[in-house]
């Protein structure tokens, strides 16, 4: 019997849990987590996106993830991790490198981006109520996934600091989160979405993103169960 850890935040579908352990023989292939090289990514918790009303692209229910990455955050420091914070950003390179996604919108809706994702607006700013500390990382990225070479420093910083393991919080679950989380798996990064920090602007995006990632990218875990993993870790070390 394959033990199966608690997802609160989704409903993950039989038929991801059948194909992943069996795959994998585990349901969970990361749950033993050396936390000196693990790293909480932490994406796009931005007010321009967290606002509930006002932001470019509201998720308000990104709010109710807060909670759960400052927990994560909080614990994962305690215990020797690294905490980066990544924010989405628009600026002049985007018009000159990145056309397709300003081609696939209306001008008001790139206006809208760009303004509230631009570096010193009220909306490209971290999301208030999150427990940022001086020692964690601040990265800026200029695509949806935050590996994209050339438009985001995460990846060497992460290596500098012997990192191998990630888990991937913030918003949008379906968009920039599960493109990150991707995109490090295929890095060889062992990569965990955290389900019930992470969040988007309806449930079924949310389940669909986490359902395709933990069935063939990587493992989905909640943030009460990572938490009891770190701390049964550092109880085997003392």
């Amino acid at each position: 019997m394959l033990e199966f850890g608690t997802m609160a935040g989704v409903t993950m579908p039989d038929w991801a849990i059948t194909r992943a352990a069996g795959r994998r023989g585990t349901a969970h292939p990361f749950a033993a987590i050396d936390s000196a090289r693990t790293a909480l990514v932490v994406i796009d918790m931005q007010v321009g996106y967290l606002h509930g009303r006002g932001g470019y692209l509201a998720c308000a229910a990104a709010q109710e993830a807060v909670p759960q990455v400052n927990a994560l955050a909080t614990g994962l420091r305690a215990a020797g991790g690294t905490v980066a914070w990544v924010q989405n950003t628009h600026d002049e390179s985007c018009l000159r490198t990145w056309t397709v996604q300003q081609s696939m919108n209306t001008p008001e809706s790139n206006a809208a981006r760009n303004a509230a994702m631009t570096p010193g607006s009220a909306g490209h700013a971290l999301w208030p109520g999150l427990d940022v500390r001086d020692a964690d990382l601040r990265v800026l990225k200029r695509r949806y996934s935050a590996f994209i070479p050339g438009t985001c420093a995460l990846e060497p910083m992460l290596r500098a600091r012997g990192v191998d393991t990630l888990l991937v919080a913030g918003t949008l679950t379906n968009v920039c989160c599960e493109s990150t989380a991707r995109d490090a798996m295929m890095l060889d990064f062992r990569t965990v979405m955290v389900s019930d920090a992470c969040a988007t602007t309806s449930r079924e995006e949310h389940d669909a993103s986490l359902a395709a990632f933990y069935a063939t990218f990587g493992d989905v875990m909640d943030t009460a169960f990572i938490l009891n993993r770190l701390q049964c870790r550092q109880a085997d070390a003392a």
